[in-house]
């Protein structure tokens, strides 16, 4: 039997912050298909829907229905060393999060162009956060761990409104950006047009 694990990222375009890979482990098929059944994609629910399925996710991790983890990398490193290096990064990290389950015991779906080292069977599926609840779990667990860093940034760096924007460059982060200059936080790569 192979376990489904989802995986997705959020962040991949924000001029601040980190870039975050989101995953999510089917442990329990039956329930978890069950407790899955209308998640979307992040991008598709807002803040108060994403939170309400985060704690359903939660819970059914305290279930032992699913698992699910993050990984986070600075925007120090994707400066480095760019968004894929990171995006694989992540990947990998979240992946050794499961070490428990061998990876010949594992079918990994990957949103977009996510890809996992060659040891896993795995998919990448273009628009796979609309069609595969794994990956739409994944997607939702990621955007809410990240948003929730970017709230706590938002305290430190006060004058980006990053409560507001996660690091997006919104016409009025930007204006921020012009006349405060860059915080620690910020991609320099990604704001050079700026």
């Amino acid at each position: 039997m192979k376990y489904i694990v989802g995986i997705d990222e959020v962040g991949r375009g924000s001029v601040a912050g980190p870039v975050v890979v989101g995953l999510c482990l089917i442990i329990k098929h039956k329930p978890a298909i069950e407790i899955l059944k209308g998640i979307k994609d992040s991008k598709q629910l807002n803040k108060k829907q994403r939170n309400e399925w985060f704690l359903k996710l939660k819970h059914a991790e305290k279930n032992k229905i699913l698992f699910c983890a993050t990984s986070f990398v600075s925007s120090e490193i994707v400066d480095k060393k760019g968004i894929i290096y990171s995006l694989r990064k992540a990947t990998n990290s979240c992946l050794r999060k499961i070490k428990t389950y061998r990876p010949e015991s594992l079918y990994v779906l990957l949103d977009g162009t996510l890809i996992a080292l060659d040891l896993y069977t795995q998919k990448t599926i273009i628009g796979g956060d609309r069609t595969e609840v794994a990956i739409s779990a994944a997607s939702v667990y990621a955007k809410v761990k990240r948003d929730l860093y970017m709230d706590s940034c938002s305290l430190k760096y006060a004058n980006y409104n990053f409560d507001k924007n996660k690091g997006y460059g919104t016409k009025t982060h930007i204006q921020a950006i012009k006349k405060y200059g860059l915080s620690k936080i910020h991609r320099k790569t990604f704001c050079t047009k700026f």
